[in-house]
């Protein structure tokens, strides 16, 4: 049976290269013609979903990263709260996208790729999920490693062997990790609401357990929120803030630009601001001073600074409290791994051949790719996963800048839901059979000079996201307003 249901009956003819029920618009609560899923979120469950994005092993080591780029604590939190910022007003502009018409991200692209061209948008994005989907899912198997070595001793002689890259007990923690969030996947979206919604703030539990727990062994006076051994001056405080500004856009990219697979169930538009301004700006800060306590603490308590979460938990003496700490670490990272990289190419591929791949398959064809990646060994490259990192949020930004500009400069804020899923020539998004000749060349151009900067000596390429961007939407109204012309 399908997850979703059409929202009202559509008068045009839909097509069966566009439509399933899995990308057909929600309907809303209190209309006639619902007759299964409805926009039924709430903000919290917004809420719920931005702090499954942001409490992950990822976001805690990324955070203490900003700690220790030789900012002070306040301007370290003015940069989180900055880009933060940023990163909300992506988020509301995009959720009302998703939200206006009930569709996810890879229809919305239809509005301005056109009906068939909107899968370049797609697979952009859904190959960007599928290389974090295995990175994530290869964090939280060290997680549960650490787990299987403390309380099976005797396990430690499967990792004498290995096989293409990774240990036989790395392969097994990778897989159970594997399968559990297929298991969660494979029950819809529903169970996936159900997961995030209590996913987030049991990793809040454990951190603020985790933070006391530290703060008591270390002593409140050995407490830092500047962990560099080096403290900047003058104009090199101001450019490493805007870095900091740019890596924390950077870094909610992905979950952000996808946005609209989680605003379209939200009940009204305030909602989706509501749960954004919760999730993003207040949760962000909150978790990163979490963080940082915990980080600074390590110094004294073990020696040494501990960046990695799991491994603090697994320092800790109390067999209890260690099993819940990398317990709860496993099930945010999955957390996270669902929400940003499996739901989005689930819709993404499902929307390049509707009639043959559902939603489900969609998101399964991204599990198994992610394994064929072995995303250990690009993940223990550090230069690999630098320019893998700076390529994908290069043709991030133009998709950005395209979808945005279509529909808050050059459409007006208006979406023709029934033609979203018509391929009859002449229809509002069928331009030129089925693709918009500026989208595509906009997006062309964009992508190149942005992936330009990452060949260029120096950190012209932190800004990546926003030069494709800003040059992709430029181009695209440019494009638009001559053609109407």
């Amino acid at each position: 049976m399908s997850d979703f249901t059409i929202a009202t009956p559509l008068a045009e003819p839909l097509s069966d290269r566009l439509y399933n029920d899995d990308l057909a618009p929600l309907a809303r609560i209190g209309t006639d013609a619902a007759i299964g899923r409805t926009q039924n979120w709430t903000w919290y469950n917004i809420f719920a979903f931005w702090m499954a994005d942001v409490h992950s092993v990822g976001g805690y080591v990324f955070a203490a990263s900003l700690f220790a780029s030789g900012l002070t604590g306040w301007e370290v939190l003015v940069s989180l709260l900055a880009g933060i910022s940023i990163v909300q007003v992506f988020a509301n502009l995009l959720g009302k996208m998703g939200q206006q018409a009930g569709v996810p991200y890879a229809v919305v692209a239809r509005v301005s790729f056109g009906v068939f061209g909107a899968n370049i948008a797609a697979v952009i994005r859904g190959l960007i999920a599928v290389v974090w989907y295995g990175i994530q899912t290869y964090l939280a198997s060290g997680a549960l490693n650490i787990l299987i070595l403390k309380f099976i001793p005797a396990s430690s002689a499967l990792e004498k062997t290995s096989f293409l890259g990774l240990s036989e007990l790395g392969w097994i923690s990778f897989l159970v990790v594997w399968a559990l969030q297929a298991v969660v996947f494979w029950q819809g979206m529903e169970s996936i609401k159900r997961f995030i919604d209590w996913a987030g703030p049991a990793v809040y539990a454990v951190m603020l357990a985790l933070a006391a727990w530290i703060v008591a062994r270390a002593g409140i006076d050995h407490i830092s929120f500047n962990l560099s051994s080096t403290a900047l001056h003058g104009p090199a405080v101001l450019w490493q803030m805007v870095l900091a500004i740019a890596l924390v856009a950077g870094y909610f990219a992905g979950p952000t630009l996808n946005f609209a697979d989680f605003a379209r169930y939200c009940r009204t538009n305030a909602d989706v601001r509501k749960g954004n301004f919760w999730g993003l700006p207040v949760n962000f800060l909150l978790f990163s001073i979490v963080t940082v306590v915990v980080v600074s603490g390590t110094i004294p308590v073990f020696g040494h600074m501990i960046t990695d979460p799991v491994t603090t938990v697994g320092k800790i003496g109390n067999t209890t409290a260690a099993l819940l700490g990398a317990f709860t670490f496993v099930t945010a990272t999955v957390g996270i791994n669902i929400v940003a990289n499996f739901v989005s190419p689930a819709f993404d591929f499902s929307n390049c051949a509707p009639h043959r791949i559902s939603f489900r398959m969609g998101g399964m064809i991204a599990a198994i790719g992610s394994v064929f990646l072995m995303p250990w060994n690009l993940f223990n490259n550090p230069a690999a996963i630098h320019y893998t990192v700076d390529l994908l949020a290069a043709a991030i930004g133009p998709l950005y800048g395209i979808i945005l500009a279509d529909f808050y400069l050059v459409k007006a804020q208006k979406i023709n839901v029934p033609a979203l899923f018509s391929d009859r020539p002449g229809d509002p998004y069928w331009y030129a059979n089925g693709f918009n000749p500026a989208a595509v060349k906009s997006v062309i151009v964009a992508s190149l000079i942005a992936i330009a900067t990452g060949f260029i000596p120096g950190e012209l390429k932190t800004f990546s996201l926003f030069i494709g961007g800003i040059i992709a939407a430029s181009l695209y109204v440019a494009l638009s307003r001559r053609a109407a012309a």
